[in-house]
């Protein structure tokens, strides 16, 4: 680091104080917040979120410590500065076993009880377990795709126990999504993994997470994906979404049957992303090493089927390419309980993207007995 730029910090540290208390979520906590300028600048307002099992319950008048660097970036934080800590009240400290350290030798690093360590009621039944038994596990690598596919799982198996495995390529806290939340009552319950935190259970790898989906939830299905927030670079291997092909590889060493949820769309401005993103392809036949199946929906726009098919022909002969009917699908989605959006696109708007997530949910149901 040059001279000039030494003690300067990665992280845009602010002043700020509570103004005023907004919604709140499942571990979230919305707050209006007067953020003090600095070297003359004036004072701004913006919305803030606190994670009360991290930083407490904050009260209007409470000065905190706040992160906004992203927010000042433009970049994905739903417009949000977070809370860091709260100076005038310091939260109790949690009482309790566990030892498993999330987000581990950052500031925020957080220990909570792993459903797959030692001191926990479930861990026996972890350890003697060496096979899902052929779950199904529809891996998706945005997490847009979450609702949508369990519309489709839902649309013919009603009463199917499904288990969300929240992987660590993009929003840490399992509790920054509003729509996991709006979605507790269909979820049998959702799993963190990795360095993210938040979830109903707490698990090391993707491997135990789906384990514990199975011998501690009962799933009959478990989908796959990262929190908000996919990171790209624009190159072939430089994004987060690529951990969903090690999510494939996953499933299929714990005995599950993989399920690809592929990034198909004829709305994306990006011409990578156009047709089968390449995030796809590059995830599913490139990272992803083992058999897996692959829905499409039978019914797309004939220009973007074309699109889709030219882009599988280079898929390799384990990937296992299925036709699925659409039929009551799109009163699935329209049925959803939360706003279906990707990269700020709703339904109508990037419709094939839907809807292909949708049909893999469908075929991960089929599947069961």
């Amino acid at each position: 680091m040059s001279s000039e730029n030494a003690g300067a910090s990665l992280i845009r540290w602010r002043s700020a104080r509570v103004t005023a208390i907004g919604k709140s979520w499942r571990g979230a906590i919305e707050l209006d917040v007067r953020v003090r300028g600095r070297f003359g600048q004036d004072d701004t307002c913006v919305r803030a979120l606190a994670y009360p099992a991290l930083v407490g319950t904050p009260d209007v008048g409470d000065e905190l410590l706040v992160n906004t660097t992203a927010l000042d970036l433009g970049l994905g934080t739903g417009g949000y500065a977070i809370v860091i800590a709260n100076v005038t009240r310091l939260p109790a400290d949690r009482d309790g076993a566990g030892h498993l350290v999330k987000m581990r030798y950052s500031p925020l690093q957080a220990t909570v009880l792993g459903v797959d360590e030692q001191d926990s009621p479930h861990h026996e039944a972890i350890a003697s377990c060496d096979s899902v038994d052929g779950m199904p596990v529809v891996v998706a690598d945005l997490h847009s795709a979450v609702p949508a596919i369990l519309a489709g799982i839902h649309a013919d198996r009603p009463s199917a126990k499904v288990a969300y495995i929240w992987s660590d390529g993009g929003a840490l806290p399992a509790w920054f999504s509003r729509s996991v939340a709006d979605l507790s009552e269909v979820l049998t319950g959702t799993i963190t993994v990795g360095q993210a935190v938040g979830g109903d259970l707490e698990a090391v790898t993707v491997h135990s997470g789906l384990i514990a989906a199975r011998v501690v939830l009962g799933a009959d299905i478990a989908i796959v994906a990262q929190g908000p927030g996919n990171l790209g670079t624009g190159t072939p291997w430089g994004f987060s979404g690529v951990a969903a092909g090690e999510a494939v590889n996953a499933a299929y060493a714990v005995g599950g049957r993989p399920v690809a949820a592929l990034r198909i769309s004829d709305a994306d401005p990006r011409g990578r992303h156009v047709g089968v993103s390449h995030h796809a392809t590059t995830a599913f036949f490139k990272v992803g090493l083992v058999p897996l199946d692959v829905p499409l929906p039978d019914r797309l726009p004939e220009e973007l089927d074309q699109a889709v098919r030219r882009d599988l022909t280079s898929a390799p002969e384990r990937a296992a390419i299925t036709n699925v009917d659409v039929a009551g699908l799109d009163e699935a989605l329209r049925a959803c309980p939360v706003r279906l959006s990707t990269m700020g696109r709703g339904l109508d708007e990037d419709y094939a993207y839907f809807l292909v997530n949708a049909a893999a949910g469908r075929h991960a149901a089929r599947l069961l007995p």
